[in-house]
């Protein structure tokens, strides 16, 4: 947390890099910045990196971690499940703990194994049980689109028509942020034939963060199991899964728990789930009882909790990654991280209104309690030639279609210096746009 309080408006931000210095230096997590590795222009300058929602950069640590596992496969061999520094026969508990604080579940509700869409359609396999009158599946209207893939792909696969099965929560015209009494009327109307709600945590797009709870207790009430694609939301929001009652919810670890690309993904099953054998799933040997698997000839033994939605033995050089992530996770701790999150994306709103809101517009939401830290920028008129210009500029953002642009400063390596230099940036690109005569007024 920050030694000054959250601002609570965007008039408590001052304007110029002097107000940023300061606030970087009275920054008590400030010295995280120094743990991971920034990437660097051809001058050798830092570059302002603000796409950690699209893939963190990796701790400083990680080599170390992951090398550590190569030296006992080098020397031990098959050995390294039993005899490694880290046995990898339970590799996966080291992480448990950590990950569960990081999403706000119990360890019995957490494992991370597989990949972010594997682990939902896993989940789906448990949790999405239709019958004839009971079979849609509720979605945003704008989710990402591999989860519109996953849900399709499972009605099909349940005999399904997608166009019929698939319910859609959408924005109201002219507006790009969902609201929850919508969400209850298409309850209301649809509710004893939706059999599924899965929605974003964060939405990928907008940045809205979604009331877990709020969702999971409408749901509910109309007898739907709810889960969650929290990719944007673990490691970024206060996610509070137990408490949100939520069914399931799975996450990837490669955007802000800085895991590295492609790596693994971390799944919750709510805890009143834990010890239901009734539940159909998919199932391997590390799903099966700890004391009995390498018997081999047993009959199959669930393990309670989420473990029991396991099926290989885990990926060690992945895993080592994600420990040394989780292992700074566990040093600051989620409440000082979101701390700081919110000053941060609050100075970035405050700088970019300075620019005119004729010119910017954010669509996400400006309560800081509604969204992590990434904020999402419509400039009017502009095309994509103008994330060009700021790539040419040294800025690290990513577009999205039709529209939009995504910056996410990130708590535990971005600074304050940071944002101020992005505007800044934005700021001189919009002018060259319009000196080179873009339509932008």
């Amino acid at each position: 947390m920050l030694e000054t309080e959250n601002k609570n408006t965007l008039s408590d931000y001052k304007l110029g890099l002097d107000y940023a210095l300061e606030q970087d230096q009275n920054d008590v997590l400030k010295s995280y910045r120094n743990q991971f590795h920034i990437p660097k222009d051809k001058h050798g300058n830092d570059l302002i990196y603000m796409t950690g929602n699209s893939l963190g950069l990796q701790p400083k640590n990680t080599k170390t971690y992951v090398n550590q596992e190569l030296e006992d496969w080098a020397t031990l061999g098959v050995e390294g499940h039993f005899e490694a520094k880290n046995p990898w026969l339970n590799y996966h508990e080291y992480l448990t703990e950590a990950m569960a604080n990081v999403v706000g579940a119990k360890p019995i509700e957490v494992v991370v194994m597989n990949t972010l869409t594997a682990n939902l359609h896993f989940l789906m396999v448990s949790f999405y049980q239709p019958t004839q009158k009971r079979y849609k599946i509720l979605i945003e209207s704008d989710a990402f689109p591999s989860d519109k893939y996953a849900v399709e792909s499972q009605l099909r696969h349940h005999g399904f028509d997608e166009k019929e099965g698939l319910v859609f929560w959408k924005p109201r015209e002219g507006e790009e942020l969902l609201n929850y009494e919508d969400l209850e009327s298409i309850l209301e109307i649809q509710g004893d034939e939706i059999a599924l709600i899965m929605i974003g945590g964060v939405n990928y797009y907008t940045g809205q963060f979604f009331d877990l709870k709020r969702i999971t207790e409408i749901g509910h009430q109309y007898g739907c199991i709810v889960g969650f694609d929290c990719a944007h939301g673990a490691g970024n929001v206060q996610l509070n899964l137990h408490d949100s009652g939520a069914d399931f919810a799975a996450w990837c670890t490669y955007k802000y728990l800085n895991s590295g690309p492609g790596s693994l993904s971390g799944c919750f099953v709510h805890e009143r789930h834990a010890y239901r054998k009734d539940l159909n799933r998919f199932a391997g040997w590390w799903s099966h009882n700890k004391n009995t698997r390498f018997k081999m000839r047993d009959a199959f033994d669930q393990l309670p909790g989420a473990e029991g939605w396991q099926l290989s033995n885990p990926p060690i050089l992945s895993m080592a990654a994600i420990r040394a992530s989780l292992d700074l996770f566990a040093e600051v701790g989620m409440e000082q991280l979101t701390s700081k999150s919110k000053e941060l994306t609050g100075y970035f709103e405050f700088l970019l209104k300075d620019l005119g809101e004729d010119v910017i517009r954010i669509i996400t939401p400006s309560n800081p309690n509604e969204r992590g830290c990434q904020l999402s920028i419509q400039v009017k008129n502009a095309d994509k030639s103008l994330h060009t210009k700021l790539t040419e500029a040294g800025v690290i953002s990513d577009w999205r279609e039709p529209d939009v642009i995504r910056c996410a400063p990130v708590p535990l390596y971005n600074s304050f210096e940071d944002v101020y230099r992005l505007v800044d940036r934005i700021s001189l690109s919009l002018a060259l746009s319009k000196r080179e005569g873009t339509k932008i007024n």
